[in-house]
């Protein structure tokens, strides 16, 4: 599946060694930016003001520029500093201080993390498609070696699918704070294990197809920790663990072109086409079970999943939606 740079003194060690300290500092990084509000503000705001005047001045011959690279960074950032303003925006009164709304319970905003998810999933969508359009047969295209083949068309189905089975945003909650937890993560108790599996096996795929060269990194240890983190210290708070951690990455990746590219740290595919389409294939069956999944559910339920939640009778649901502070509606009735 991959092929590690032994020319430049590489040895498997190098490689797995670099993959776990990409994976560590994700980690890291992630419950940096998700515990501290201020900590959030610096690096979805600061730090991505900052690095953009290096890439256009300084660093402008050697970053890349192309819309696809741009798209990614500053979609995936916008998702950050858009789930920050849900999570900690609140409108107080200015004589008593008590809090009157969120932004967190307010529909429309709740349609932002949908709606910013399907943008980035439909973004790989339309790259895996056009390299497939192309019939590249291991050629160099915008600085990455690139083979085209069906499994393009493969994977860019199963993320169509996967952005259908997108569902129950309207049950969006923050994570009540604790003495162990003050995150105020952005809960999305719909989103379960097997989206998320689902979602990974074919971003997977996409890296693997369309960022061959990369795909070790951004498609392996960039998938793994977020997922890690949902499963574990921020359960039910996948898309902000996900949005936090690609961010970063993408500024990283700009600015650091050459360490994926070049060196010893760099890891290749195989170009073998059985192995993409193996890799593909399991994305695509992966992606058809959970599309049929929801519709069973949809009509043993009779649920609406873009109005409403889907699976809300499922252990995995209950356990998030507790995680979640009550409503200010909820605390005023209460009072």
């Amino acid at each position: 599946m991959f092929t590690f740079n032994y020319a430049e003194g590489a040895t498997l060690f190098s490689a797995w060694g670099m993959w776990f300290i990409v994976f560590a500092a994700l980690f890291i990084f992630n419950e940096f930016s998700r515990r501290s509000k201020i900590g959030a503000f610096i690096s979805f705001i600061v730090l991505p003001a900052f690095l953009t005047i290096l890439w256009f001045t300084v660093l402008k011959e050697k970053t890349y520029t192309d819309w696809f690279h741009l798209a990614k960074v500053y979609s995936s950032t916008a998702g950050c500093i858009g789930f920050w303003f849900i999570r900690h925006y609140k409108k107080k009164d200015k004589v008593t201080g008590k809090v009157q709304w969120c932004l967190s319970e307010k529909k429309l905003a709740l349609f932002f993390p949908a709606l910013i998810l399907a943008i980035n999933i439909l973004e790989a969508v339309t790259r895996d498609f056009q390299i497939g359009s192309l019939g590249l047969m291991k050629e160099l295209f915008e600085g990455e070696i690139m083979m085209s083949g069906p499994w393009n068309y493969m994977n860019g189905i199963a993320g169509i699918l996967n952005t259908i089975t997108i569902t129950g945003w309207f049950g969006i909650v923050i994570r009540k704070k604790t003495e162990k937890d003050k995150s105020m993560d952005m809960l999305w108790p719909d989103m379960l294990w097997f989206w998320i599996i689902a979602y990974d096996l074919w971003n997977f795929a996409y890296t693997y197809n369309c960022l061959p060269g990369h795909s070790w990194y951004c498609g392996f240890a960039l998938l793994l920790a977020p997922t890690l983190c949902a499963f574990t210290l921020g359960k039910g708070a996948w898309l902000q663990h996900r949005a936090h951690t690609l961010a970063i990455w993408c500024m990283f990746a700009q600015t650091f072109p050459k360490f994926q590219d070049q060196g010893k740290y760099q890891v290749m595919s195989t170009y073998n086409p059985n192995i993409y389409f193996a890799v593909s294939f399991i994305a695509l069956i992966a992606n058809i079970a959970v599309f049929a999944y929801m519709i069973y559910k949809i009509k043993t339920t009779k649920r609406n999943p873009y109005l409403g939640e889907l699976y809300t009778d499922l252990s995995g649901h209950k356990n998030i939606k507790a995680l979640g502070q009550p409503s200010i509606l909820d605390t005023t009735v209460s009072s």
